[in-house]
């Protein structure tokens, strides 16, 4: 979507020239340009709200994972198998990602959906994220799309009032239930992550006994299972096979 904004930008060449050679040298030079910003410029654009959009307190990354069930997965096979969906700064831009997605109850397989702030990488390794954790909730089938819209508008609505705390949540898509999760930076902060539950069990309307669990990411990289440190899902497999109960 950026990529469109800055192609019309480009577009804009200003005054016209009269004299047919300078056009010749300026239409060489802005070749030459484009051929030299995908290795520098379009990098460094920032994504910003459109005239009269609604700004987000932050800017939010979309990214897509699945994987095969089993297979023994290490941090950076991990990273490489994680895709960016692409990067919002508005409300507007938010909903132009959001209706063309699929919901997770209709996604298939061993499929995670993932909402981070721009610059925060899905994974437990990330600056961000490595003195962190999660809260973790196990729902059973069909409730995974109502709970995932009710967690990322709440989370883009700064509903859980714990300041820079929050890095993002995900929706992983299992065969026999799917998983959600919110991830906070500071896994030692007691009152934050006493706060951030209470605002989950309110933003998703759970019921008394839903069980909540909440899990550093220092305990998810030190939890034993040969060749499958860094991965995402590998937690959320373990905790499946404890035989959590569902919401």
């Amino acid at each position: 979507m950026n990529n469109k904004f800055d192609a019309l930008k480009d577009d804009d060449s200003g005054d016209h020239d009269q004299n047919e050679e300078n056009n010749t040298q300026k239409d060489s030079e802005k070749e030459k340009n484009d051929r030299e910003k995908p290795q520098s410029t379009t990098k460094r654009k920032a994504v910003v709200p459109g005239p009269a959009e609604h700004p987000l307190q932050y800017n939010y990354t979309f990214w897509y994972s699945r994987r095969t069930p089993g297979r023994p997965t290490s941090s950076q096979s991990y990273e490489q198998n994680i895709k960016q969906i692409g990067t919002f700064a508005s409300v507007e831009q938010f909903w132009r990602f959001y209706s063309h997605m699929v919901r997770p109850g209709d996604l298939t397989g061993h499929s995670d959906f993932h909402l981070f702030k721009e610059g925060i990488k899905p994974m437990w390794e990330d600056d961000a994220n490595k003195n962190g954790g999660k809260w973790i909730i196990r729902l059973r089938k069909g409730l995974a799309s109502r709970c995932w819209e009710n967690l990322i508008l709440a989370m883009l609505g700064e509903q859980f009032m714990v300041g820079e705390e929050i890095c993002g949540a995900v929706v992983s898509v299992r065969f026999q239930e799917d998983i959600i999760s919110i991830w906070n930076k500071t896994a030692s902060d007691q009152a934050t992550t006493a706060r951030i539950r209470d605002t989950l069990r309110r933003v998703l309307n759970l019921p008394p006994n839903t069980i909540m669990e909440y899990k550093t990411h220092t305990d998810s990289i030190n939890l034993p299972g040969p060749g499958d440190r860094g991965s995402l899902t590998r937690l959320e497999d373990h905790g499946a096979q404890r035989g959590q109960l569902y919401f």
